[in-house]
């Protein structure tokens, strides 16, 4: 299946620099849908556009870098030649939303040359697939020049109407915004600079971060991002509000004093436009995966997909803290530490966790608050040296647990908080992962709060962007899955590099319990369905009961009970936590779906949906053959039904709907739920009344 299907050929254009017309080439997706013509101009600048089964989508945008003591790459060049090329693979997922994946594209590769000294070489890469395009610039050897420092890139694209856009601002620090929809015309990310529930903050300028999600008047859906992010700076998306266009804007180092330095030869990421004519089409692309390298670790089969308990969700309640001492101005190193009797990670808080996870068929125990160093970890600007990886408090027996776990088949998933010190993190990542290997511990929940040490690095920056591959690579080294929580983003990596299971890159489930504003609105995890979820794997931490947060005085989450169970199934991961506390589970029917739940997929069919209102997507269980269906919906009810001509032929499903009441409501009646057993097959069509902030989850198991 693996299998190169034709080399269009070589084409040895030859243009000078004084030409006196433009020079186009094109290249068209495999089902004849999407074309990205390259021109370039009379003065030999770079320009592209693209279109849409003949629709113009992307006007003319030029193409520059601006290079430190070089001029900038942007005119007199010419064309020495470009070829073609097609692709039909097929590739299969370790894990996934699916077991095989179809990389079906032309590519056409345009090879330019500087008409004037010091005659610098350029490559270009485009891939028109039916789901999308990409393309990526390579930079070649240099005489003399044996690396090059970029100030700026400025890859234009030039949209050719005002499309209602869903967004949140370019910060270089932190993706935890909540997503704003307006018109391209009316994006002003500088008005969220200030946001009082985030640790770290840095919005530069009128940009957006990506994925950006589009919708035109005609209902085609475009979503800008970028794939194979390796050794360069995140990009964000610089508006111009008058003129419609987007630029690239890299994120910068204050510290070093620019975007991105490399090594000669290299090849920058690519840019990236999953382009659909309708929401649902952009779920199912594969473009980002698809423009990233093969598996580059091996076998990942020690790593399993789970669902997941753990002490993370008592201490943002306010049940128990992280800290073991609870004092600021207490040493963290002492031995004599005073416990204030809130500490979560205990070993006999553990156990019960531990307890509840192998009565339940759960394979996973997350705990956080485990090892020294919680009580200097925010709110310091020194907090190099603070966390210790391999540490346990004195009350957490780490071997006891470890093996108190494998004896009822649960495995303790690690946490490491750097506290944003990544050359803290880096001294101690061989010893921390060794200890890993050797407790037979393959997963790690990595967390970046606060401002980069050292001070002018961002987050999202080429020094960043190099360590979180560090420790991916580390990972792999030992057998140690990685899910990043304060992130780089997500760009179809976990091909390359099937130990990136999961991360986090949104505003997650957490802000329900302590933020100012109340936490997440109704609309937003339907519109994350269609923006980061594009990106690659969440760690939401859906799974919430207790929805009225007792605890909380006036926070409560904007969603029914039967959403956090569709949330299983529309929010994609291999890692799915039920949050809540075991006692909140305890005695409630809903749980069973929780149990019964997959978390690795051999198909994904997306049945309906529209950004920022509704999604229902449908999942097939690689091990059991079982489907699962989960819907959500915005602040408005609304009627959903399923044809579910999706099942296998032939075969009968013993269903579970756990549906909103009737009387349900997301911050009235939360918790109201019905659930009904049915027999369903493929010729079976069922409507569905979902609450105001509601959902549905389905199981179906297959009639023995």
């Amino acid at each position: 299946m693996n299998k190169l299907l034709a080399l269009f050929g070589v084409a040895g254009l030859l243009v000078s620099c004084n030409q006196q017309e433009t020079v186009t080439l094109s290249v068209t997706s495999p089902g004849k849908i999407n074309t990205i013509d390259f021109q370039l101009s009379a003065n030999g600048e770079l320009f592209y556009l693209i279109s849409h089964n003949d629709k113009q989508i992307i006007d003319a945008s030029s193409m520059s870098f601006d290079i430190k003591n070089q001029e900038p790459l942007k005119d007199n060049l010419k064309i020495l030649g470009s070829e073609k090329k097609a692709v039909h693979k097929t590739w299969e997922m370790p894990w996934g939303e699916q077991r095989e994946v179809v990389n079906a594209y032309n590519e056409m590769l345009v090879e330019l040359e500087e008409d004037k000294a010091p005659h610098r070489k350029i490559n270009l890469y485009f891939r028109a697939y039916d789901d999308g395009i990409g393309f990526r610039y390579e930079f070649l050897p240099q005489q003399g020049v044996d690396s090059l420092v970029i100030t700026d890139e400025n890859t234009e694209f030039q949209l050719t109407e005002d499309y209602m856009t869903w967004w949140i601002p370019g910060d270089w620090d932190i993706y935890e915004h909540l997503y704003n929809t307006t018109k391209i015309s009316e994006i002003d990310a500088t008005t969220k600079r200030n946001n009082p529930n985030l640790a770290q903050t840095y919005i530069p300028e009128n940009a957006v971060n990506t994925p950006v999600t589009m919708r035109g008047n005609d209902g085609i859906h475009l979503s800008f991002h970028e794939a194979n992010l390796t050794d360069y700076a995140g990009m964000t998306l610089k508006v111009d509000n008058k003129n419609l266009k987007l630029t690239s804007e890299l994120v910068g180092s204050d510290r070093l004093g620019y975007k991105v330095k490399r090594a000669l030869p290299f090849k920058t990421p690519w840019r990236t436009i999953q382009i659909a004519d309708k929401a649902t089409e952009l779920i199912d692309s594969k473009l980002i995966v698809n423009l990233n390298e093969p598996n580059k670790i091996g076998d990942v089969s020690w790593f399993k997909p789970k669902k997941y308990v753990g002490i993370w969700w008592e201490m943002h309640i306010g049940k128990s803290t992280w800290d073991y001492a609870g004092s600021q101005d207490m040493n963290t190193f002492s031995k004599d530490l005073k416990p204030t009797g809130k500490h979560g990670a205990t070993t006999e808080n553990t156990k019960k966790y531990i307890d509840f996870a192998a009565k339940n068929g759960i394979t996973g125990v997350l705990v956080e608050g485990w090892n020294t160093g919680w009580e200097h970890w925010i709110g310091f600007e020194d907090r190099e040296g603070v966390f210790d990886f391999v540490t346990p408090y004195p009350d957490y027996n780490l071997e006891e647990i470890n093996q108190y776990a494998k004896d009822r088949g649960v495995e303790i998933i690690m946490h490491h908080e750097t506290s944003a010190a990544p050359r803290t993190y880096e001294q101690q990542l061989d010893t921390a992962y060794q200890l890993m290997h050797k407790l037979g511990i393959h997963s790690v929940k990595t967390g970046y709060v606060g401002k980069i040490i050292p001070k002018g690095e961002y987050h999202h920056g080429q020094w960043m962007v190099n360590h979180y591959r560090k420790v991916l690579e580390t990972g792999a080294k030992y057998q140690v899955a990685i899910n990043a929580h304060e992130p780089i983003k997500d760009t179809g990596i976990r091909r390359t590099y099937p130990n990136a299971i999961a991360r986090e890159g949104l505003r997650g489930q957490e802000f329900n319990a302590w933020s100012a504003d109340g936490g997440n609105p109704p609309e937003h995890l339907p519109i994350v369905a269609f923006t980061r979820m594009l990106a690659g794997p969440i760690d939401f931490t859906p799974g919430v009961f207790e929805i009225g947060l007792p605890t909380m005085e006036d926070n409560h989450i904007s969603t029914t009970l039967a959403q956090q169970l569709a949330l299983y199934v529309v929010v994609y991961s291999p890692v799915q936590m039920a949050c809540d506390l075991p006692e909140n589970y305890e005695g409630q029917p809903a749980f069973q779906f929780i149990r019964d739940v997959g978390v690795d997929w051999d198909q994904t069919v997306v049945l309906n949906g529209e950004v920022g209102d509704f999604v229902t997507i449908a999942r097939k269980e690689r091990e059991t053959g079982d489907w699962f269906v989960g819907g959500i919906t915005d602040e408005n009810k609304r009627e959903i039904s399923i044809d579910f001509n999706f099942l296998d032929e032939g075969v009968t499903y013993e269903a579970v709907v756990y549906k909103d009441a009737e009387d349900a409501h997301y911050s009235t009646n939360p918790t109201a739920i019905s659930i009904e057993n049915m027999e369903i097959n493929r010729e079976t069509s069922l409507s569905l009344s979902l609450a105001e902030g509601g959902g549905f989850a389905i199981s179906l198991i297959q009639k023995k």
